[in-house]
């Protein structure tokens, strides 16, 4: 099914509860570990570290992935935050509830997926 719809998932590296907003390009490595109640847009690549190929990231529960979004390297995202379009998230952003974008990649407010989703978290 993935090289139909264009996406490379391995088993095992994301929670329950993932949304995969469209058919496209969607690459996520094999060491990746993504939490319960994603959403993940087109476009999106997250990978592991360039020095070391198996320390990947942690993503935590209910984070947003925009379209076109860059997340690499061992790093960890926290619950609740969301990741804007075309974002390149190359650090750690620890703490819940923020909206990440640009690039790289800062702290734009601390309203996570509740300001992109307009849901009371």
């Amino acid at each position: 099914m993935g090289l139909h719809c264009g996406f490379s998932i391995p088993l095992s590296t994301c929670g329950k509860g993932l949304c995969l907003a469209h058919i496209g390009p969607i690459v996520i490595s094999n060491y990746a570990t993504i939490g319960d109640n994603c959403r993940i847009h087109i476009d999106v690549n997250i990978g592991a570290d360039a020095r070391d190929g198996k320390a990947a990231l942690h993503i935590g529960n209910n984070v947003y992935i925009g379209p076109g979004a860059k997340i690499f390297g061992n790093i960890v995202i926290a619950d609740n935050c969301a990741i804007g379009a075309n974002a390149v998230v190359n650090k750690s952003f620890e703490t819940e509830n923020c909206s990440i974008a640009g690039v790289p990649a800062k702290v734009i407010n601390t309203k996570g997926v509740s300001n992109i989703l307009n849901l009371k978290l």
